[in-house]
């Protein structure tokens, strides 16, 4: 409820302002609910990921949050306002939630995930971490432990760390 509609403030434009925006959502939720729930489940365990990745330094710029949406929309195969949907679900969960969290979605990811589907995720979380221009190293040990958990051999994930060799923080030049 908003503070004008509280206050008895709110005028009709607004409420159907608001009744647009829910119906948008609605319609956006019900798009995701008819789809299967193994896909369902692996695109937000995916998407999940991407944000525990990207929150790892704490913040979730705009440059990592566009290419989470970008990166859901091609391999989710959904529609741009369920991909930005999925990645705001995803971001909000791995922020409150992330602690508790992270180890339990990875495993979940781990079992249903071939290995080149979880070589794709290492490669999309770099790239997610590289939006920004700069891959911390807290976002480089995230994606490290995220490897680990995913039972990655040391010289595949070593492999697509060298892919963004560029963006890597400690390597820049102060």
């Amino acid at each position: 409820m908003s503070i004008l509609r509280f206050l008895g403030l709110a005028g009709k434009r607004e409420d159907k302002e608001q009744s647009a925006e829910t119906e948008s959502v609605r319609k956006i939720v019900q798009k995701l609910d008819r789809m299967e729930p193994e896909r369902a489940k692996y695109i937000a365990s995916f998407a999940y990921l991407l944000s525990r990745v990207a929150h790892a330094d704490m913040n979730i710029s705009d440059e990592e949050t566009r290419a989470m949406e970008n990166i859901v929309l091609e391999q989710g195969g959904l529609d741009q306002e369920q991909a930005i949907l999925v990645v705001q679900m995803a971001k909000t969960h791995a922020k409150l939630f992330g602690g508790t969290e992270n180890f339990l979605v990875t495993r979940e990811f781990a079992q249903m995930a071939t290995r080149d589907q979880k070589l794709n995720l290492l490669r999309c979380l770099f790239a997610v971490s590289a939006a920004d221009e700069s891959i911390s190293s807290m976002e480089d040990n995230e994606i490290s432990q995220i490897a680990s958990e995913l039972q990655i051999d040391h010289r595949e994930y070593t492999a697509l760390k060298a892919e963004f060799k560029d963006y890597l923080a400690v390597l820049k030049k102060p």
